[in-house]
């Protein structure tokens, strides 16, 4: 049966949040909230906990995780950009956005698209999750919260515990956090391309 920890949304308890990153450290999935609803995270590279968040959401190894980092220093370890694009970056970050870029060699290969070889990126804009990634001093390995066979994110801590609580070992209450997924952009070296409308702002990226 899952924990569930209330954290606040502007002022997050530091014990709660020292609990929590213990948990992905341990192996734990997690169900915490984002600007773009709730999310399914685990540790960078734990292929246990990635395959039970395939199990919970029934995907396939082709589904492209995301990568949700505190900064744009953090992304450069994982995803190669140019100074036009760091710009860019640098002005619509942290945010509702999805960024796909071409991953460097530091990104798992199990995470990564299996043809074109990139890593979606994120940094949202949420003190729970900026507090949970200063704590672990890495990136969580993330996918939104959607349940088979629905379309939207699943917005509400209480509902996820009472679906999710045997599948779980965490689940953070941040309170209600929209249910508009993120705008997904392409960036690379040659193109830029706004693949999902969401959230975000597209205007930047046009």
């Amino acid at each position: 049966m899952s924990q569930f920890f209330q954290i606040h949304p502007e002022n997050p308890q530091v014990r709660l949040i020292k609990q929590a990153a213990e948990v992905i450290r341990n192996g734990g999935v997690i169900a915490y909230p984002t600007d773009c609803g709730y999310s399914l995270g685990c540790h960078l590279g734990d292929k246990a906990a990635l395959d039970r968040i395939r199990a919970i959401r029934r995907l396939d190894d082709k589904h492209n995780f995301t990568l949700v980092c505190r900064d744009l220093s953090e992304i450069s370890t994982y995803a190669r950009f140019d100074n036009r694009l760091y710009r860019l970056l640098k002005n619509n970050t942290p945010g509702p956005y999805t960024f796909i870029f071409s991953a460097t060699s530091e990104v798992p290969r199990r995470l990564l698209h299996p043809k074109r070889k990139t890593i979606g990126i994120r940094i949202p804009k949420s003190n729970i999750v900026s507090a949970l990634l200063e704590e672990l001093g890495e990136p969580i390995m993330s996918v939104s919260l959607i349940l088979p066979g629905e379309t939207d994110t699943m917005t509400d801590p209480y509902d996820i515990r009472d679906t999710l609580e045997h599948a779980l070992d965490l689940v953070i209450d941040g309170g209600y956090c929209g249910i508009q997924p993120t705008t997904v952009v392409k960036l690379d070296a040659d193109s830029i391309e706004v693949i999902r409308l969401g959230a975000g702002d597209p205007a930047p990226f046009a």
